[in-house]
C-alpha cells in the first residue's frame, strides 16, 4: 500500500476539534523464576511495583504532558493480584469554582467529558516452566487540541518493557471556517515520527501502517537479551552454563511468541 503523508497547517476551526485520537498499549515484562516461592514473590513485586497507586501517578503525569485537565479518577487493586485506573480528562484547565476543578480520589465515575485515560494489569505465571509474564494495557483517547502522542515515550519508559504494541488511530472528522471536512489535523506516518532516539536504539521495530484509514501499528522489542536482567531471586553465576543456555531460550521462546503474536515450535 503506497504510504500517504498528512500534511495540515494549523486549522482555523468552526467551533470544537471533533477528532478523536487514540493511543494504545500492551506493555510486557518477561521474567524467569525458577521456584514456585520465587514466581511467587515476582507476582508480589509486581502487584506492589505497579498497584492501583502507582498507576495513578503515571496516569496523572501522562494527563499533565498532554495539557488535560483531569475530572475524575476510578482506582482499584484486585485480589489475588492486578490493578486498574480511569480518569475522565477535558481539554484544558477547568476555572476555579467548576463542580469537577478538584478530583476526589474516591469516586464514582458518572459521566463522560471528552476524553479518558486507562490502565490495567495482567501479572501471569507458568506454572511448569518458570517464566512469569506481566502485561499492563493503556488506552489514551483524547478529543480536540491535546494529543496523546506527547506521552508516549514517557510511557514507555514508565514500565520496565520487553515488548511494546501499540496502536493509533485519529477517528471521526472536524471542519474548518470554510466547512470543508478534515480527518486529521497533524503530520504522521508511523508512530516511530514521536518516538526518541534512546528508545529506538533500544529496540527492534516493526510498522503496520493503513494510512487512507488514519490507522498506525507499531511493534517494538528488546534487542538485547541479557539474561541477568530476566532473573527473579537468583543470578546468572548461580546457575550451570547448560542451565542458564535452557533458561535464555525459555525466556527468548517466550518473547518472540508474543511479538509474533502466535505459538511458535521449539
Amino acid at each position: 500500500m503506497a504510504k500517504k503523508t498528512v500534511r495540515n497547517p494549523r486549522l482555523k476551526l468552526h467551533g470544537f476539534n471533533n477528532l478523536t485520537k487514540s493511543l494504545s498499549f500492551n506493555i510486557y515484562d518477561i521474567c524467569y523464576a525458577r521456584s514456585a516461592e520465587h514466581q511467587q514473590e515476582y507476582i508480589e513485586y509486581i502487584d506492589e511495583a505497579y498497584n492501583a497507586e502507582r498507576l495513578t501517578d503515571i496516569l496523572t503525569q501522562v494527563s499533565n504532558m498532554i495539557g488535560a485537565q483531569i475530572l475524575n479518577i476510578a482506582r482499584e487493586n484486585y485480589e489475588p493480584q492486578g490493578a486498574s485506573v480511569t480518569m475522565l480528562i477535558s481539554e484544558g484547565h477547568l476555572e476555579s469554582g467548576h463542580p469537577k476543578s478538584k478530583v476526589e480520589k474516591e469516586s464514582v465515575v458518572g459521566h463522560l467529558d471528552k476524553s479518558h485515560i486507562t490502565v490495567h494489569t495482567y501479572p501471569e505465571m507458568h506454572p511448569d516452566n518458570g517464566i512469569s509474564t506481566f502485561r499492563a494495557d493503556i488506552d489514551v483517547s483524547t478529543c480536540g487540541k491535546i494529543s496523546p502522542l506527547k506521552a508516549l515515550n514517557f510511557l514507555i519508559n514508565s514500565f520496565d518493557s520487553d515488548i511494546v504494541i501499540m496502536d493509533y488511530r485519529v477517528r471521526g472528522f472536524t471542519r474548518n471556517v470554510r466547512g470543508s471536512k478534515h480527518f486529521i489535523d497533524h503530520n504522521i506516518d508511523s508512530i516511530q515520527n514521536f518516538i526518541s532516539k534512546d528508545i529506538k536504539d533500544r529496540y527492534d521495530m516493526v510498522d503496520v501502517n493503513v494510512y487512507q484509514e488514519y490507522m498506525f501499528h507499531t511493534k517494538m522489542r528488546l534487542k538485547d537479551l541479557d539474561l541477568e536482567t530476566y532473573l527473579f531471586g537468583e543470578g546468572v553465576r548461580e546457575l550451570p552454563p547448560r542451565e542458564a543456555k535452557r533458561i535464555r531460550g525459555r525466556v527468548n521462546h517466550e518473547i518472540m511468541e508474543i511479538f509474533y503474536g502466535r505459538n511458535i515450535s521449539r
